[in-house]
Parts: structure tokens; C-alpha cells; sequence
């Protein structure tokens, strides 16, 4: 990771992944954490920079390891849309 926009894309994939594993909406995780749909909604687009106590928030709520929102182990696709996948090649 090279930039500070890279690693909130990251984050934000992460997060994505992790609450649709779940199968919750943006609004159930808005509902359940307290903060707002377009707040997470920006995060997981990578255009907000959270802070810890939101990221922390988050975690909990979604009853996971701090480690797995910050994982490193997917890097950006080479897709216009910012997906991420475990390959960057693809």
C-alpha cells in the first residue's frame, strides 16, 4: 500500500466484503453502529477517513476482528470500478 486513498479502498473493500458475508444492507449496519448510511457508504467507496473509534465501532458491530477491516491481503483490481481482488493481476 503506497497512499493513504489506497489504504481507505482497502478498508472499504474490506468492510464491503465483511458485511455482505453477512448479508447486511448499508442500512442495517447504519441502524445497528449508529452512524449514518452515507457515512459507511463513503467509507466502503474509500472516500472517507474514518476515525479509530468509528473503524472500532464498526468492528463490533459487526462482531469481527479489528484486523480483518484492515487486512492488506486484497490489492486494488485493475477494474475501473474499484473492486478488489486477491489476484492484481486480474
Amino acid at each position: 500500500m503506497k497512499s493513504k486513498y489506497e489504504f481507505q479502498k482497502v478498508l472499504g473493500s474490506n468492510l464491503r466484503r465483511v458485511r455482505n458475508n453477512i448479508n447486511w444492507s448499508i442500512e442495517k449496519l447504519a441502524l445497528e453502529s449508529g452512524l449514518t448510511y452515507s457515512q459507511i457508504g463513503r467509507i466502503e467507496l474509500g472516500k472517507r477517513n474514518p476515525s479509530c473509534f468509528t473503524i472500532y465501532l464498526i468492528s463490533k458491530t459487526l462482531n469481527v476482528n479489528l484486523t480483518e477491516l484492515f487486512s492488506n491481503d486484497m490489492e486494488p483490481s485493475n477494474h475501473s470500478n474499484g473492486e478488489y481482488s486477491k489476484n492484481p493481476k486480474e
